[in-house]
């Protein structure tokens, strides 16, 4: 897989500490002054214990050693402060080293692979067509146009509950080989669970947007926002309030997220890569800036017999025996046409039940 930046940061080798620095430079001093044949100083008691190398001849004098200390400490603080990780504790630094070579980017190596990524995707959910056509035709230009890796326009997938939105975004990771985080809108905090919380907060930590690409080291993850109009805004003690929309508006459009500042580690990152899957049951209740960015599409109801074939091509694929695929299939049928119809979600449920009663004990 290609490889890219992704960190705003200057990383330098970290075995090359103050230690190390000073003996390579009373090395370096010493073996320039062998080669003039300048006269020798006695340093043993000074330097203390030091590698053979510096201690059978030494030709550095106790100045020479002050020097050599200052510039070293100058040399590391001026290292420092070109980081850009200079504010940071040891710890997040340390975390932040796994990105020192960048990331990797998932990519689709040619457009026959993309039209079997896009068919395999349809085969299993083709009620989800919309969207399915619309990573189809982004997946064939990330290869005509030659991209480093696959970009995906920002998703927000439409419609009643129940149609599996945010199965069909798991399922797209799966096809893509790609690492998927879900986010749930509803639960406390959503914001923060997205792009982070700034230092300063009792339960400050970063994203979880940035910690699926640091766990991963993959620049283009399939981030899942489910429910994402029913999110709630937090509030600081200070009255400050932070709503989801808000902090996503920036990770959405391109330009801004290729230079996104983690409210956490306050460092850039190029948030540019990322694959959105956002899932609502009625975008108007959106703001417009979110909606400009990321057009709602509109789905279709499911059906009865949508649910039927699914749920005999996910019971193949589990292994169930053609009886349990039939049972579960009749029992769609018989409910599948009440008013409080049968949903995807329901359905998995099904099969997951038939599933722990093929793997049950036999009792004689």
């Amino acid at each position: 897989m290609p490889r890219i930046p992704f960190i705003e940061a200057r990383f330098f080798e970290p075995t090359e500490n103050r230690h190390t620095l000073e003996q390579r430079f009373r090395l370096h001093l010493q073996k320039l002054r062998e080669a003039k044949g300048d006269e020798a100083y006695d340093l043993s008691e000074i330097l203390g214990p030091e590698p053979e190398s510096l201690c059978s001849s030494p030709l550095v004098s106790t100045e020479d050693v002050r020097k050599i200390s200052r510039r070293t400490k100058r040399l590391l603080d001026r290292r420092d402060a070109s980081s850009g990780l200079a504010h940071l504790k040891a710890e997040d630094r340390e975390r932040l080293q796994a990105l020192r070579n960048g990331v990797e980017l998932i990519r689709i190596p040619n457009e026959h692979r993309a039209d079997e990524l896009a068919a395999e995707l349809h085969a299993g959910m083709p009620w989800l067509a919309p969207a399915t056509d619309i990573v189809w035709q982004a997946m064939r230009r990330s290869v005509r146009e030659g991209w480093t890796g696959l970009r995906l326009p920002p998703l927000l997938l439409d419609g009643s509950p129940g149609l599996g939105k945010s199965f069909w975004a798991r399922r797209l990771g799966a096809c893509l080989s790609a690492p998927t985080t879900v986010i749930e809108a509803t639960g406390e905090n959503t914001s923060f669970s997205v792009v982070g919380s700034q230092r300063g907060w009792s339960s400050a930590h970063p994203g979880r947007v940035l910690e699926t690409a640091l766990a991963s080291r993959i620049g283009n993850p399939v981030i899942v926002v489910d429910e994402v109009e029913k999110a709630g805004d937090a509030t600081s003690s200070k009255g400050q309030s932070f709503n989801l929309a808000d902090s996503l508006l920036p990770l959405l459009e391109p330009v801004t997220a290729r230079n996104w500042s983690c409210p956490y580690f306050q460092v850039r990152f190029d948030m540019s890569w990322i694959i959105w899957v956002l899932t609502s049951n009625d975008f108007r209740r959106l703001p417009a800036p979110l909606l400009s960015r990321c057009p709602p599409i509109a789905l279709r109801d499911i059906t009865a017999a949508d649910l039927t074939e699914f749920a005999r091509r996910e019971g193949a694929s589990r292994h169930l025996s053609p009886a349990a695929i039939d049972a579960t299939c009749a029992a769609i049928d018989r409910f599948g046409h009440r008013s409080d119809r049968l949903s995807l979600r329901s359905v998995t449920r099904l099969l997951d039940h038939a599933v722990k009663l093929a793997h049950q004990p036999q009792f004689h």
